[in-house]
């Protein structure tokens, strides 16, 4: 089913919040997966990059074929990560005007929603390669 990640990660000061992650977190990554798999059937991923970064926990990482989409994903991961239960909104959003590529950054994770071109040229998941990837949950058959 779904592999939580379970290190246990201290408290983390940033700006004016008390930042926690953990499974709460992780509930809002996998939330976030599953807002951008209603939009796009491209594959999104989630790379844990805790042990590698200082800056946040995990990266999802999706895309879609068209500026268009591409904006609502963002819109969707947003509505649904700030309406979940402990969920919030992002602490910042770029890339909205040109959608080629928009980076939501909720603190503890960061979502990158690319266009398909723009993710290809990137290759987040090739740079991150050596970084664990987190299982993500197997939709239901219907």
């Amino acid at each position: 089913m779904v592999a939580i990640d379970e290190r246990q990660h201290a408290p983390a000061i940033d700006g004016d919040a008390l930042q926690v992650s953990g499974p709460l977190s992780t509930e809002l990554v996998f939330l976030a997966v599953e807002a951008a798999a209603s939009k796009t059937p491209e594959p999104t991923v989630v790379i844990d990059v805790g042990d590698l970064l200082a800056i946040t926990d995990y990266f999802v990482v999706t895309s879609a074929s068209n500026d268009r989409q591409v904006r609502a994903i963002a819109e969707e991961i947003e509505r649904r990560v700030k309406h979940a239960p402990g969920g919030r909104g992002p602490k910042t959003v770029e890339g909205l005007d040109d959608a080629h590529w928009i980076l939501m950054d909720y603190g503890d994770f960061v979502v990158h929603v690319f266009l398909e071109e723009t993710r290809r040229f990137y290759a987040l998941e090739r740079l991150w390669g050596d970084a664990p990837r987190l299982e993500l949950p197997v939709p239901a058959e219907a």
